[in-house]
Formats: structure tokens, C-alpha cells, sequence
């Protein structure tokens, strides 16, 4: 007898919806920055984020390595997008994810959905604790990755300005130097 799990949290990002629709359901650049998946690529010659296009991916050890095919649904991009998987995942009838991007003042609001359907009932209660742990991650390593773009970003741009000053400076000196010659 299945049951079903139903999951949903949301938070805050720091980032435009289209950068975080990207790296959420892009397989590619998601499998570098999420934690749970070991692999993630496009299945046959449709090698783009589409609807109805096919992923492999395979989680890690963590979540017993398990390898499934999904389909992608309900693309609408930067404001959702999402997945279901083809056949069942491991004791998983169904796995399905999905992601809304709400642009705000600041920030986007990021809501990502989980739902599965367990194949059998005795076996709810530690995959339910497994994927909350799997979303709870996922959404943390998505802010980190966030965060850490920006992070680089002002450093990036402190270094520039550091310099830019100090050339600034020599040219006064040498400005400073230059008049004092000529008196």
C-alpha cells in the first residue's frame, strides 16, 4: 500500500530568479553546488532544459546512490520549473520536485516542493526523514552558492577599487613631485 510524503520549504536568496532558475534545474550546474547529487546530465540528443526533456541522475551515497530517469515539467521560466521522475526511485513509487521563484525587494523568494509516493507504508517514516534532510540541504547549499558568488563579487571589486586608489595616489605624488620641480 503507498503512501505519500509532501514536503515544501521556503526561503529568501539573495539573487535574481532567473540565475536561481538556472542553477536549480539546469542539470549541469546543479550537480556542482548540490550536495545529494553525485551525477545529473540530459538523456539522448534533447541536451537542454525543455519541457519533456530527459535527465539521468544518480544521488549520492548518502541516499543509497540511487540512479533514476525524470522527465521535465511545467518550465516556465525564472518563475518555476520542475521534475517527475519516469519510474520508481529505489523504494519510491514517484519522486517529484518542484521550484517557484517569486521575485522581492532584495532577494527572491525560493520555494522548492518534494512530493513521493512510498511503496510501502513501513518504510514512510525514514524516507520522509531522508528527503526532509535532502531539501533542508539543497535549499542551504543553493543560499551558500548564492552567497559565495557574491562574496567573490565584492572582493572582486574591493581589489579593483584598492587599486585604483593607490594609482590614484602615485599619480598625485607624482603630480606633487613634478610641480615642486618647476619652482
Amino acid at each position: 500500500m503507498s503512501e505519500s510524503i509532501s514536503i515544501k520549504q521556503t526561503i529568501v536568496v539573495r539573487a535574481r530568479p532567473d540565475v536561481l532558475y538556472r542553477l536549480a534545474l539546469e542539470p549541469r550546474r546543479r550537480v556542482k553546488w548540490d550536495p545529494n547529487l553525485a551525477k545529473a546530465d540530459y538523456e539522448g540528443e534533447n541536451a537542454r532544459l525543455a519541457n519533456n526533456a530527459l535527465v539521468r541522475f544518480k544521488f549520492t551515497r548518502r541516499l543509497l546512490g540511487l540512479s533514476f530517469t525524470a522527465k521535465y515539467g511545467q518550465l516556465q521560466a525564472p518563475q518555476r520549473g520542475g521534475w517527475e521522475s519516469v519510474r520508481h526511485v529505489g523504494p519510491l513509487e514517484k519522486l517529484t520536485q518542484g521550484w517557484v521563484f517569486k521575485p522581492m525587494p532584495g532577494g527572491t523568494e525560493v520555494t522548492f516542493s518534494l512530493n513521493a509516493r512510498v511503496r510501502y507504508g513501513w518504510v514512510r517514516t525514514p524516507v520522509e526523514r531522508v528527503l526532509n534532510n535532502m531539501v533542508a540541504t539543497t535549499l542551504l547549499e543553493l543560499q551558500r552558492t548564492v552567497d559565495a558568488q557574491g562574496a567573490q563579487l565584492m572582493e572582486d571589486m574591493g581589489r579593483e577599487m584598492q587599486e585604483r586608489q593607490k594609482a590614484e595616489q602615485k599619480a598625485a605624488k607624482e603630480a606633487a613631485k613634478a610641480a615642486k620641480k618647476k619652482r
